[in-house]
């Protein structure tokens, strides 16, 4: 046979990379270029959408294994810059592991045993502080705008009760869940402690193991993207321990001379919510405004409001780019929207590590889109969290 028949029809491969082969049809040719291009993006943004349903929907199932992993991963990161100072000055790698984990167990148990000692110390004058402020509410309700009486207070007051007994399965169902929850916290407790050891202990190798998953064309531009979004982990967790430390320090602080009652509870709960950006600060310094208001009157929670909003004006605008020589960038709407979300998804857990996770996957993608590994150049896009240095006065 001899003509058209002799040329090699190649695989089907062969004829999807060939973009000179176009089918076209009558329809196709009617339907405007701008709706096609639409449904290009639409069909391509479901699938997106229904991949990231479908890995949103595994961590959900294995939360008790990603919690944990992400819990070990943040800690890893808080301390690692004083890790890798230890390395850098010729500390043997498993002296510096035990300072870094004996260090901040001992951190955290002396925080635990402040508040445990302050709450039993002050916890009569509490109570009493309690009744008064309970019977000056009630009486606020008599003599207040809404002129209740006696009776509609106490009849307000048995409906509650009511409420209270009508829920008493519920929570007695739930107590018996309490063993099952303790035991889901312990577990998860060693398993982020025994991931925490590994990766100080061996960090590089289990990046080297995870990039071996990859094609070999595609190692660099993962190792690259995989190094820049852990750069962008790192500096997150810096600044928020640096931000948690002056809020909780100055608020604290700030309760103590106020007379506030439990100030060191207070300054330990603004130093966890502060890890929560934007969000926490605002929670937690709510938390102080109402105690002060509750137990100390008007004016003394007025005076809490000014010592917050000072102390977090004060450590935003002055003693962070001074501490850490940059101001750190972060869309206060980003950071709002995503610490939203992860709370709808997954709670409490959801909201500490939406943030640094966003920050994690847009650099990452940013890196992949510039081609940086190419260059060796740092990812230059409009990150969600991104430092920008400090402008830097000419000398005369």
């Amino acid at each position: 046979m001899s003509g058209s028949d002799d040329k090699p029809r190649g695989s089907l491969f062969d004829a999807v990379r060939d973009r000179s082969r176009v089918v076209t049809t009558e329809t196709s040719a009617a339907v405007p270029r701008g709706l096609r291009i639409a449904t290009a993006y639409a069909w391509r943004l479901i699938l997106v959408a229904a991949a990231t349903g479908v890995a949103v929907w595994l961590v959900i199932q294995l939360k008790l294994l990603v919690i944990p992993l992400l819990v070990a991963i943040l800690v890893t990161a808080l301390l690692w810059p004083a890790f890798t100072w230890m390395l850098r000055h010729r500390v043997p790698r498993w002296l510096a592991i035990v300072i870094s984990v004996i260090g901040t167990l001992a951190i955290v148990t002396g925080l635990l045993w402040l508040v445990v000692w302050q709450i039993v110390r002050q916890w009569e004058s509490v109570q009493e502080s309690t009744v008064a402020a309970m019977a000056q509410f009630r009486q606020y309700l008599i003599d207040g705008p809404l002129h209740l009486s006696a009776a509609q207070i106490d009849d307000l007051l048995g409906q509650g009760w009511a409420l209270v007994q009508e829920q008493a399965g519920l929570l007695w169902s739930g107590a018996l869940a309490i063993g099952t929850t303790i035991g889901h916290v312990a577990t998860g407790a060693i398993l982020a402690l025994f991931i925490l050891l590994t990766l100080l202990a061996d960090g590089a190798g289990i990046w080297r193991w995870t990039l071996r998953l990859f094609p070999k064309k595609a190692r660099p531009a993962a190792d690259g993207a995989g190094r820049a979004g852990w750069v962008t982990v790192v500096n997150y967790a810096r600044t928020q321990l640096l931000v948690a430390t002056i809020d909780a320090v100055g608020i604290g602080l700030g309760a103590a001379l106020l007379g506030v009652p439990l100030a060191i509870p207070v300054a330990v709960l603004v130093f966890l919510g502060a890890f929560v950006p934007i969000v926490g600060a605002v929670v937690t310094g709510a938390v102080a405004v109402f105690l002060a208001l509750v137990y100390n009157g008007p004016w003394i929670a007025l005076w809490m409001l000014v010592v917050v909003l000072g102390v977090q004006q004060l450590e935003g605008h002055v003693l962070q780019p001074l501490l850490m020589g940059s101001a750190v960038k972060v869309h206060p709407l980003a950071v709002v929207l995503v610490v939203a979300g992860g709370a709808m998804i997954a709670g409490i857990p959801g909201a500490l590590f939406a943030v640094p996770l966003a920050a994690f996957i847009n650099v990452v993608a940013v890196y992949l889109a510039e081609r940086a590994w190419e260059t060796g150049a740092k990812p230059t896009g409009d990150l969600i969290w991104s430092t920008v240095p400090r402008p830097r006065r000419a000398r005369p």
